[in-house]
């Protein structure tokens, strides 16, 4: 943070206050703070950039803006300032802008690993990406152990699927630190695991872990005698039917600190078995809906010539999730005009309550307990339309078909660039959202392929 000045030493006390109930997660307390120093100094930059990162904490963009216009104009070659308010005006999909101001950093700054990062990961966003590459690895030269170049790097690789290298730089992601802390045995660096035990770890949000979840069963062709997962808790029931693996425990439940030889974490291991775009292990299906569980979803589910589950929503917590998760149900109502589907909700958490005039849903949504319930309903359906969110990822990890909708800004590294396949599921297709027009003509065309979808299954009935 900006250090306070003792302009007026009233402003200046109110604005010591206010950091300090900010390092103590009083943000109440803080902004009442900030605004006393304000009223003593309108100008006083300690003040201003701070509310200016709580605005944009609490999503109050514009304010956020205001804050830091009025902070650099008492310091306009302040490279923190600059910094966040071009990561803000990203944030607003104001890329022109976004890019100048980083420029400027550079421009001020040029030996700084950040500045050279940040302008990276802009223009990765905007699909630039041998200069992002450029700029990432100008970062990376000024000081090698940059995590945040080479974790933004890694993406870009990733999703280009120049694997070897992708894995590596994805070490430098933001790890959690507890299971090192916690375990008496050491993590999995790659040693051989024949005759040995090992517990995989859970990162990220449960797609991560339905997505690599598969690598169970290559530690067990590597001779691991025993391979355990730590799980998200609506993922236990499900992970008890994956192949190659011993047992699934529930974050939550007593995991005993020894009695593997290694652990994992969930991410490290596609690096760690060393794979490559052309070894992905990507058998069709890997998981399994429960046969009891299945027949209730039968008997509960209305007849239809075609059923297709939708999820429109992801969790509102990632970063990304304006871009990727649909406004409403109602985005989707192109879908409702096609003769001869019956749709059946799919959506859980956000948005699970939303009706729509030109979609009749079926079942599921808050009627859905845990993933492995989820599981048995997905297989009654002959077909998946989601947004890139866990629901995609159970339905390819069950071999269902199904069709995944993907935003034009920022679609995550495992999808690759410019595919329309995915070789982590060999039953999925990918619809890619045009880099101009949104989500509208996207939906209408899957619209359109649906209808053929539908007639086609006319014609063979």
């Amino acid at each position: 943070m900006i250090s306070s000045d003792a302009i007026s030493p009233t402003a200046a006390a109110h604005a010591m206050r206010g950091g300090e109930l900010l390092s103590a997660g009083d943000a109440a307390g803080a902004d009442a703070a900030f605004q006393l120093a304000l009223q003593s100094d309108p100008d006083h930059v300690f003040a201003l950039s701070n509310l200016a990162w709580m605005r944009e904490q609490q999503g109050l963009f514009g304010e956020a803006e205001s804050y830091y216009l009025r902070a650099l104009a008492q310091e306009p070659d302040d490279t923190h300032l600059l910094q966040n308010l071009g990561a803000l005006l990203m944030r607003m999909r104001r890329p022109v802008e976004a890019e100048r101001i980083s420029r400027r950093v550079l421009a001020l700054a040029p030996q700084l690993p950040s500045a050279w990062s940040n302008l990276g990961a802009l223009l990765a966003a905007l699909q630039r990406e041998t200069q992002a590459e450029r700029c990432y690895r100008q970062a990376i030269a000024l000081d090698d152990s940059y995590a945040n170049a080479r974790y933004n790097l890694s993406y870009l690789l990733l999703r280009q699927g120049r694997f070897p290298e992708g894995w590596q730089m994805l070490e430098a992601r933001p790890q959690p630190t507890a299971f090192g802390d916690y375990f008496r045995f050491p993590r999995w660096q790659g040693e051989p695991l024949a005759g040995k035990s090992i517990l995989i770890c859970p990162e990220a949000g449960m797609g991560d872990m339905l997505l690599l979840c598969r690598y169970a069963s290559v530690l067990r062709g590597q001779g691991a005698t025993r391979v355990s997962i730590l799980c998200h808790a609506p993922l236990k029931a499900l992970l008890q039917t994956l192949d190659g693996l011993d047992e699934a425990i529930a974050i939550g439940e007593a995991v005993p600190a020894e009695g593997w030889d290694y652990w994992a974490p969930v991410l490290s291991l596609p690096g760690l078995c060393g794979t490559t775009l052309e070894t992905i292990p990507a058998a069709t299906a890997y998981l399994r809906a429960q046969p009891q569980a299945v027949q209730d979803w039968a008997e509960r589910l209305p007849a239809a010539p075609l059923r297709v589950g939708l999820a429109w929503k992801g969790n509102v917590q990632f970063e990304n999730d304006d871009a990727r998760s649909l406004a409403s149900l109602d985005a989707l109502a192109p879908l409702g005009a096609v003769e001869g589907v019956q749709f059946v909700s799919l959506q859980k958490g956000a948005g699970e309550g939303e009706i729509s005039d030109a979609i009749t849903l079926a079942g599921g949504g808050a009627a859905l307990t845990d993933m492995a319930d989820t599981a048995a309903l997905i297989a009654n359906l002959d077909l998946v339309i989601s947004v890139d969110t866990a629901v995609a990822h159970l339905a390819g990890a069950l071999g269902k078909p199904c069709w995944l909708l993907l935003p034009d800004y920022l679609p995550d590294w495992r999808w690759l660039s410019g595919r329309l396949d995915s070789p982590w599921y060999p039953a999925m297709r990918l619809f890619r959202q045009p880099s101009i027009g949104g989500w509208e003509p996207l939906i209408r065309h899957v619209a359109d392929e649906l209808a053929r979808e539908v007639a086609g299954k006319t014609r063979q009935n």
